[in-house]
């Protein structure tokens, strides 16, 4: 039996760019399964494209539209960093079109993507993360609730609540620049987080499920240049100097072990499926922060997500075959 999975990438956000890149790694990995029928698509200012310029449209019984032809579509792949995939935004769509999609469903990707909502969800669940103050407003009640924050920690880093890949986020340690960097952020977002920096190592786990289980890979670790913030452009541009490694050296076992259980109560309390990758601070102090989760992380050459599956001794293609034949057995979430 053949099964017509739509692999969907692009999106109107930032990431654009970087989501095509992904979705090249994801269509290889679904051409080596024979029982996969591929529609790969660009979805540009609202529409969904095809390689030649196709536009498809969806009726509300699961049908692909193109041209004079109709398709049963038995699933999606939302490849689609930031804006509208990992919002929940593309899941809802989908699901109102009667097509299951693999990955975390809307509300999930929704309180992920929201660093506020991130962060308050954190602390509720007792999973450690770094200390912090919300701006609802850019207004000056929100600004002296800022200025008190950074006068107690001195040095912070402002961030855009609702952006991926460290768009609308910045490292502040003078205050004179605090006022422009939080208007700034509130350019991309209409809510802003400001946190306490740490020092520390950047760990990232994959979690994901195949074979029935739920899989807390090892860590990876992101290594920066010194005095190097991990921006848009750090993290993709060819004359980036950050190196990763899927064995960091001198983890202590009981730090790893902290870093996968933080990580599994994560994903099982944000009610993730399928695929995450979850990004932690080891303190210089040894102290274990879970910084932030990503419903649909980065599938590039450089990407940590795919190496640390890997690692962990799994095939990519079977990942997501897998996760395609849970996702058409849920059906659409309604």
């Amino acid at each position: 039996m053949s099964y017509h999975v739509l692999l969907v990438c692009g999106g109107n956000g930032s990431e654009h760019e970087i989501s095509l890149i992904s979705a090249s790694y994801v269509e290889e990995k679904l051409k080596s399964i024979p029982e996969f029928k591929l529609t790969y698509a660009v979805l540009d200012q609202g529409q969904f494209k095809t390689r030649e310029g196709e536009t498809l449209i969806f009726d509300d019984k699961g049908n692909m539209l193109q041209g004079e032809s109709v398709t049963h579509v038995d699933v999606v792949i939302p490849c689609l960093h930031g804006k509208p995939g990992e919002t929940g935004d593309i899941q809802s769509f989908f699901n109102l079109h009667q097509i299951p999609s693999i990955g975390c469903q809307a509300q999930s990707s929704r309180v992920c993507f929201n660093k506020v909502l991130t962060k308050l969800c954190l602390t509720a669940f007792d999973i450690p993360n770094t200390p912090f103050v919300i701006l609802g407003n850019f207004d000056e009640e929100n600004l002296n609730k800022a200025f008190k924050f950074f006068e107690k920690e001195q040095d912070v880093y402002v961030k855009a609540a609702s952006q991926g890949s460290s768009i609308g986020c910045y490292h502040v340690q003078d205050l004179s620049e605090l006022k422009d960097s939080i208007a700034e952020a509130f350019a991309y977002s209409d809510s802003v987080i400001i946190e306490k920096t740490i020092p520390h190592r950047e760990l990232e786990v994959a979690a994901f499920e195949i074979d029935g289980k739920i899989q807390i890979s090892t860590p990876g670790e992101i290594i920066m240049p010194s005095d190097v913030f991990y921006t848009y452009d750090e993290k993709y541009s060819k004359s980036s100097g950050t190196v990763t490694t899927v064995e960091p050296k001198g983890l202590d076992p009981q730090v790893i072990e902290q870093i996968r259980s933080y990580a599994y109560k994560a994903f099982v309390n944000l009610k993730m499926q399928d695929l995450c990758r979850i990004d932690f601070f080891l303190s210089d102090k040894g102290e274990v922060i879970l910084n932030e989760a990503n419903t649909f992380p980065g599938m590039t050459p450089i990407s940590m997500f795919p190496k640390l599956v890997e690692h962990m001794g799994y095939d990519m293609a079977e990942f997501f075959k897998q996760a395609v034949m849970r996702a058409i057995k849920r059906g659409p979430v309604l």
